[in-house]
């Protein structure tokens, strides 16, 4: 599981909506709401799609796991 990283304030910066970062809590919390899928699924999915660039890690999920 991952853990809360410690930012400061005047450091933060706006989210990149492009690609998945596996190491910032909150980006895998907004990818995960915004797939469908558990982190852990997530993560499985950016591993096997040898990528972190969203809308093919979205289109790995599709392919791979229809709902």
């Amino acid at each position: 599981m991952l853990r809360h990283t410690y930012y400061d304030k005047n450091e933060m910066r706006m989210p990149d909506r492009t690609s998945i970062d596996l190491t910032e809590y909150y980006d895998v919390e907004y990818w995960s709401k915004r797939f469908g899928v558990s982190p852990e699924l997530l993560a499985n999915a950016v591993k096997a799609s040898g990528t972190t660039v969203a809308d093919e890690v979205e289109l790995y999920i599709r392919n791979k796991y229809p709902f």
